[in-house]
C-alpha cells in the first residue's frame, strides 16, 4: 500500500485510491478513490451552472455516499453547504432551501414525498433540483455529471451553513466568512486538531456515524473520520444493537451519540450487551444534550474510560471533558478547548467569583465573526462582547472545568434536538379550543426531556384525553413529529406576572417537582 500522509481527504484518496472510505449498507463500499471521482464531477457540474465561490447549495440527504460525495464536492469548490433536517415537514424544510438561497438542491429518492412537497412550495425550477433517484420536480444529479472528474481550475475551501432554530421558532443559519488558500488545509487542521482532542487514532482506524449528518456531532464523526484516513460506517438509522454489531464487525474505534443513545444501550439486554466484541472501541464522543451523572457512570463501567463529552452548539465549541477528568469531577462538561475562552458572566456582563453561578460566554479565536444569515439583529444580541452567549448558566472551578446548573432558556432538548417552544406554541394556538399554551421540557428517562404542553382551553371546551390527543394530531399535522408534544396539561388559568407574560418558570419548577414524585 502507498504510504498515506497523515490526514486530509484528497490527498489520501490521490495517494491510496483503493482504500475503503465510505460503508452505507446501500450498495458496495466506496473507496476513497470513488469518492473523490463522484465528488468532482458533482463540482464540475456545479461549475458548469456558474456557482462561483460564495454561492449557497441545500441538501436533503440521507446517511449515505450522496451525502458525503455532494458536502465533499461544495467542499472544494468553495460553497456554502446547508444539509436539512429531513425529519422536517415539507413547509419547513420548504422555509430553509429559500431562505439559505441556495442556487442548487440535492434530494434523495428516499425522502421522495416531503422533498417534492417542499420543492413545490418553495417554487424551485426543475433545473436547480437534483435527485439521487426519481424525484418529482427535480432533474436526475446524473444531468449533472457530464462533465469529468479533472480537479478544479480554481479550488478553494468551502464552508458548512448549518440552521440552528431561534426563539422566533424559525432556524436561523449560521454563516462564518470563507476562508483563503488551499481546501484541504483547513479540513485536515481541524480533523487533527480533533482526533487529538478526542484521542481517535490518525490513519488506521474506522468511525461509526450512527446520528443523522445533518447534525453537527455525526458530521464531526465523519469530517474527521474521512481526513484521518478511517473507513466510515453510516448507520441509516440508530438501532442499538445493530449498532454493537458494526463495531465488531468493522473494528470501530471511534463514535458520536446523545445521551439517548446511551439509555437504548444500556436497556439491552444483559446477553445482548455482552455478545459483541467491543474491545476496539477507544473513542466516544458525546454531545447535544445534558448526561445524568448515573448513565454515563455506567457506559464508562461498560466499555471503559472511552466516553469524552463536548459543550458548546452550532455557534461555536466550547469545552471538552476527557474521561479522566470526568471520573475526577463527575458533572463537569470539561475544560475549554485549544483556542476559546469560558467566562461566567453576571446580568451586567461581569465576570463572576469562582464558583458562583452566571451566564455562560464562549470566546473563540478558531470561528471568528460567525453571523446568523440575514438577522443582522439577532446576530447582534447574541455574539458580544467578542464571543457568543448561548443562554446556559453555570460555573467554573478552582480547575477551570465548566459545569452546567440550568438550561438555555425555555428550550427543550429531547434525544439531543433542540426544540423551541415558541414554534409549537404557536401551532396549538391555531386550534379554536386552545385560549393560550405553553410548551416545557419534561424529564424524561430516555429522552432527557419529552415536549410537554400545558393548554388554558377556551370556555366550552372539554379539556379531557380526547381533547389532549385532538391536540397532539393538529400539531403532527403543522410540524414535524418529533417537536409536537407528547404529553398535554390543562389548566384553568396560565399563571403569569403583573406585565402579562406567563411564568413560564413557575410551570417548570411545578412540573419538575410533580415528576420527581413519580420517580
Amino acid at each position: 500500500m502507498t504510504d498515506v500522509p497523515q490526514a486530509g481527504f484528497w490527498s489520501i484518496a490521490e495517494a491510496d485510491p483503493d482504500r475503503i472510505a465510505i460503508v452505507d449498507g446501500r450498495s458496495e463500499p466506496a473507496t476513497f478513490g470513488e469518492v473523490l471521482t463522484w465528488s468532482r464531477r458533482i463540482a464540475r457540474g456545479l461549475r458548469a451552472l456558474g456557482l462561483g465561490r460564495g454561492d449557497h447549495i441545500a441538501m436533503v440527504l440521507p446517511n449515505d455516499r450522496s451525502f458525503v460525495e455532494t458536502w465533499l464536492a461544495a467542499a472544494e469548490s468553495g460553497l456554502y453547504v446547508t444539509p436539512v433536517n429531513f425529519h422536517l415537514a415539507a413547509p419547513e424544510i420548504a422555509y430553509v432551501l429559500g431562505d439559505s438561497e441556495a442556487k442548487a438542491i440535492f434530494v434523495h429518492e428516499e425522502l421522495a414525498d416531503v422533498c417534492a412537497a417542499a420543492i413545490a412550495e418553495a417554487g424551485i425550477p426543475t433545473e436547480r433540483c437534483f435527485s439521487f433517484g426519481a424525484v418529482t420536480g427535480c432533474t436526475a444529479v446524473e444531468e449533472l455529471l457530464s462533465g469529468g472528474a479533472e480537479p478544479l481550475a480554481d479550488p478553494s475551501p468551502g464552508a458548512l451553513m448549518m440552521y440552528t432554530s431561534g426563539t422566533t421558532g424559525r432556524p436561523k443559519g449560521v454563516k462564518r466568512p470563507l476562508l483563503d488558500g488551499d481546501a484541504e488545509t483547513p479540513m485536515r487542521e481541524t480533523a487533527t486538531l480533533t482526533a487529538r482532542g478526542f484521542d481517535i487514532p490518525i490513519g488506521e482506524g474506522a468511525s461509526l456515524v450512527c446520528g443523522p449528518l445533518y447534525h453537527a456531532g455525526p458530521f464531526l464523526q465523519l469530517s474527521t473520520g474521512l481526513n484521518v484516513g478511517h473507513r466510515v460506517v453510516l448507520l441509516p438509522k440508530f438501532d442499538a444493537e445493530r449498532c454493537l454489531a458494526l463495531v465488531e464487525q468493522y473494528g470501530i474505534t471511534d463514535t458520536q451519540m446523545v445521551p439517548t443513545m446511551f439509555h437504548r444501550l444500556l436497556a439491552l439486554p444483559d446477553d445482548v450487551r455482552t455478545k459483541y466484541d467491543l474491545s476496539s472501541l477507544v473513542s466516544i464522543l458525546h454531545s447535544g444534550a445534558p448526561c445524568p451523572v448515573e448513565t454515563k457512570q455506567k457506559m464508562m463501567d461498560w466499555l471503559g474510560p472511552v466516553i469524552y463529552e463536548t459543550y458548546g452548539g452550532t455557534e461555536a465549541a466550547a469545552t471538552i471533558a476527557k474521561p479522566k477528568r470526568w471520573l475526577e469531577k463527575p458533572g463537569t462538561v470539561g475544560k475549554p478547548i485549544h483556542g476559546v475562552r469560558v467566562r461566567i458572566l453576571d446580568d451586567d456582563g461581569n465576570d463572576v467569583p469562582v464558583g458562583t453561578q452566571g451566564t455562560v460566554h464562549i470566546e473563540s479565536t478558531r470561528h471568528p465573526d460567525a453571523v446568523y444569515f440575514k438577522d443582522p439583529e439577532k446576530t447582534k444580541n447574541t455574539f458580544k462582547e467578542g464571543g457568543v452567549t448561548l443562554g446556559d448558566v453555570g460555573y467554573l472551578d478552582e480547575d477551570g472545568f465548566l459545569f452546567l446548573c440550568d438550561r438555555k432558556i425555555d428550550m427543550v432538548i429531547s434525544g439531543g434536538v433542540n426544540i423551541y417552544p415558541a414554534e409549537v406554541e404557536a401551532a396549538l394556538l391555531t386550534h379554536p379550543a386552545v385560549a393560550d399554551a405553553v410548551v416545557l421540557g419534561a424529564p424524561d428517562p430516555e429522552w432527557g426531556e419529552r415536549v410537554h404542553a400545558v393548554v388554558e382551553p377556551t370556555a366550552g371546551s372539554v379539556a379531557d384525553d380526547a381533547l389532549a390527543a385532538e391536540l397532539i394530531a393538529h400539531c403532527q399535522a403543522r410540524i414535524a413529529r418529533f417537536k409536537c408534544p407528547r404529553t398535554v396539561e390543562f389548566v384553568g388559568e396560565l399563571p403569569r406576572l403583573p406585565n402579562g407574560k406567563v411564568e413560564k418558570r413557575r410551570l417548570r419548577d411545578t412540573l419538575w417537582a410533580a415528576e420527581d414524585q413519580k420517580i
